[in-house]
């Protein structure tokens, strides 16, 4: 080899000629040293010539079981179009080799056929998935046909990946659940249920917010509640994601069922010129693709890395887009439903993952766009007569397969960050507040609304009355008014970290 030259799942594609996105890590065999590089996004793992596998289907196969973190969605197109004959013979000739286990299971569990090979004797199990490549469930499935333990995050109908990355890994280190719970340790019963009702209407606000819409009136009241009974919510039953539904959105938009019409994210510029962002699953596929991304998520109840089974699960839920309205917030939900269950959350709280998206929209456009923009150009689409989308070619194996890496490290951030910012710093605002509250009614004996006005105000204003609002206030004297701010103002200064809360 003069060149380097793509091996492993990037040659499959090309010898192949799949149809499928690029896999995240890139292999290239070629003169020179071992050396990993990042371009455009993507890692590429330049290997020594000595690592060159045999330029065969098994060859390459063998190179992507032993080398780069697993593609299911380049795999399944190659076992489509590669002759069986290659697996079988493959694994007739290693019965005990752990690549050619891991191939025949992996064909088996991707296609639904059966290769005709005997089944495995005394042999020792292996990985479907190699653990150092992949975040995997934490208990797996025995294969006593293949002696391969099935550790696969989802299941055949639905089953993204995920890389152990050293980001992924630093955030699990990190024990953000952990530093929730110090978070709320010792505090207050009551601060803490006044915090904790702020953190609802703030997660409603943000989730509405990032969809471009007011939460108000019953509709914040119907997403709140929703949020307060994510325990008691199966989201495996297609019946519960309907009502819920119903539940959030407009009732002259609410649905019966899943979606049977295609529909897509874009905008209007000009006008006129509707602008694609991304093209959903089409409606004959949505029925078989929400049922595997059930049992996916019946898969990852107890099984897996909490906030890896949040990503998974929601933005597993928000590419299909079964709904024609509401599945952004039903995406939301998801998050909090799964870190709930998980335990994740400590017991009655809420973190305000929205908040942090809110902050973040570019970041979370971009996690978003690691999907839509990898499946856009694989899929063939046109305009009806009608002005109406209609999918030409087979796309379910897009939704089904996909690496879902940057949106399992998008969310550990966010979750960090709202641990980190929003619950701590609405738990330390309450704290500022009842003893603003308390020096207020120890210089003047005020009605209780009155008082809670004016300790707003107060730190709304960095500890000073303005002169406009000081005009609601009449029946205070000056003298007090300077009382009450040289004792808020003691009180912030005591409390300096919570003070930004009111910028």
């Amino acid at each position: 080899m003069a060149e380097n030259t793509p091996v492993g799942q990037a040659a499959l594609i090309a010898k192949l000629g799949l149809r499928v996105p690029p896999p995240a890590v890139f292999s290239l065999v070629g003169p020179g040293i071992r050396r990993t590089t990042v371009e455009d996004g993507r890692t590429v793992e330049k290997y020594t010539l000595s690592y060159a596998p045999e330029d065969t289907f098994v060859g390459h196969l063998r190179f992507a079981l032993r080398y780069e973190p697993i593609d299911l969605g380049v795999l399944a197109a190659a076992f489509r179009v590669a002759a069986p004959s290659e697996l079988e013979a493959w694994a007739r000739a290693e019965p005990t080799g752990a690549y050619a286990r891991r191939a025949w299971f992996l064909y088996e569990w991707l296609t639904g056929r059966t290769l005709n090979v005997p089944d495995a004797g005394v042999v020792t199990y292996v990985d479907a998935l190699d653990p150092k490549f992949h975040l995997t469930v934490t208990k797996g499935i025995q294969s006593k046909r293949h002696k391969v333990t099935d550790n696969i995050l989802g299941r055949p109908g639905f089953a993204p990946t995920v890389r152990r990355t050293p980001r992924l890994v630093a955030f699990q280190a990190a024990a953000i659940d952990a530093e929730a719970r110090g978070l709320i340790a010792g505090c207050d019963p009551g601060v803490l249920a006044r915090a904790v009702n702020y953190l609802y209407t703030k997660e409603t606000k943000s989730s509405f917010a990032i969809e471009n819409e007011v939460a108000t009136g019953q509709r914040a009241e119907r997403f709140v509640a929703a949020l307060r009974s994510t325990k008691s919510f199966e989201p495996t039953d297609p019946a519960s994601l309907v009502a819920l539904q119903n539940t959030i959105v407009d009732p002259r938009y609410a649905a019966r069922g899943f979606r049977d019409f295609q529909n897509f994210v874009g905008e209007t510029v000009g006008g006129y010129r509707e602008v694609i962002h991304f093209i959903c699953p089409r409606p004959q596929d949505i029925h078989s693709l929400m049922s595997g991304w059930a049992e996916m998520t019946r898969r990852l109840q107890g099984n897996a890395d909490p906030v890896v089974a949040a990503a998974l699960v929601a933005f597993g839920f928000v590419f299909l887009h079964p709904f024609e309205d509401g599945n952004g917030r039903i995406h939301r939900f998801l998050i909090h439903h799964v870190l709930s269950n998980e335990r994740f959350t400590p017991p009655d709280i809420l973190f305000p993952v929205s908040a942090a998206i809110v902050r973040d929209r570019k970041g979370y456009d971009s996690a978003l766009e690691t999907f839509s923009k990898a499946i856009q150009p694989h899929i063939d689409w046109r305009w009806t007569p009608q002005k109406e989308i209609e999918v030409e070619s087979d796309t379910s194996d897009l939704y089904r397969f996909f690496d879902a890496t940057p949106l399992a490290e998008y969310l550990y951030a966010k979750v960090a960050e709202t641990v980190r910012k929003d619950l701590k710093e609405e738990l330390e605002f309450v704290g500022l507040y009842d003893a603003a509250l308390e020096v207020v009614g120890e210089i003047v004996d005020m009605p209780d609304r009155r008082a809670s006005l004016l300790v707003r105000y107060l730190l709304q204003n960095r500890g000073t009355l303005s002169k406009k609002k000081r005009a609601d206030f009449a029946e205070l004297t000056d003298d007090e008014v300077q009382a009450l701010q040289a004792a808020v103002k003691e009180v912030m200064k005591a409390r300096e970290p919570a003070v930004d809360r009111y910028p």
